[in-house]
C-alpha cells in the first residue's frame, strides 16, 4: 500500500476497499490480516463478504512496534506532546523537521493554487504546535543509527525534546504468525464493519448496515 495513506483516511479507506474486495476474489484467500492500526478510522466500515478481517487492537501503528496497547497507551499518558518516527515514516519524507514544509508544498501545488498552498501549510504548521517530543521507535533493522540521528535534527529544527522508545515486535509478530488472542487483536466476520469503541478494547465488529 501506498505510504502516507493514513493522512487523509477517506483515501485511505478507499484503497483498502479495493485491496479487500481484490483478496475476496481470488478463492485461495481465506483470511485477511490489516497491517494497520485504527488510522484515523481509516478502517472503519470495510465491506467483506466471504473472508474475516484481522487487526491489531491499536489506535496507530506506533503500538504495532512498541509490541502492545497497554505501552502505547502508558507512554501517551506521561508524555502526551509526543510525535512518532519511525523508519517508514522517515522514508516517506513528512515527518516534521527541514524537509516537511517542501514536501508538502510540493504535493499541495499539484492540486490547489498558491495561496491555497500557503494556508494548507499554515494549517500545518498550526497542529504541530502542542507537541514537544520526538520520540523514535523502530525494530532495529536497517540503518537505525541514521534514523536516530534524523530525528534528533528533526527534534531539533521544530524546537522539541527527543526520546528513543525500544521496539518490541511481539505484536507484529503474533499478527503475523496468527496468534489472534481477544485482547490483543479484534476478528471481524464477514458482513461485519470495524468500528471504534472509545475504550481500552479501542475497537469492535458491528454488523453491516445498509
Amino acid at each position: 500500500m501506498p505510504m502516507g495513506l493514513h493522512e487523509n483516511p477517506s483515501v485511505l479507506q478507499r484503497e483498502l476497499q479495493q485491496a479487500i474486495d481484490g483478496a475476496e476474489a481470488n478463492p485461495a484467500v481465506e483470511t485477511i490480516v490489516l497491517v494497520y492500526g485504527l488510522c484515523g478510522r481509516g478502517v472503519e466500515n470495510l465491506r467483506h463478504a466471504r473472508c474475516p478481517l484481522v487487526i491489531a487492537r491499536a489506535h496507530d501503528c506506533v503500538t504495532l512496534f512498541l509490541g502492545d496497547k497497554d505501552r502505547y497507551a502508558q507512554h501517551q499518558k506521561e508524555h502526551p506532546g509526543t510525535y512518532w518516527y519511525n523508519p517508514g515514516w522517515i522514508r516517506g519524507h513528512a515527518s516534521p523537521g527541514p524537509e516537511r514544509e517542501a514536501y508538502l508544498r510540493n504535493q499541495y501545488a499539484e492540486d490547489y493554487e498558491e495561496d491555497d498552498v500557503e494556508y494548507l501549510l499554515e494549517m500545518d504548521r498550526s497542529a504541530l504546535a502542542h507537541y514537544q517530543e520526538a520520540a523514535y521507535v523502530g525494530l532495529g533493522l536497517g540503518n537505525a543509527d541514521a534514523e536516530v540521528n534524523y530525528t534528533k535534527t528533526c527534534a531539533a529544527c521544530q524546537g522539541w525534546g527527543f526520546r528513543k522508545v525500544p521496539g518490541d515486535p511481539a505484536l507484529l509478530q503474533a499478527l503475523l504468525s496468527g496468534d489472534w488472542d481477544e485482547q490483543r487483536f479484534l476478528i471481524v466476520p464477514p458482513n461485519h464493519v470495524i468500528e471504534l469503541t472509545g475504550d481500552d478494547d479501542i475497537i469492535r465488529a458491528t454488523p453491516e448496515t445498509s
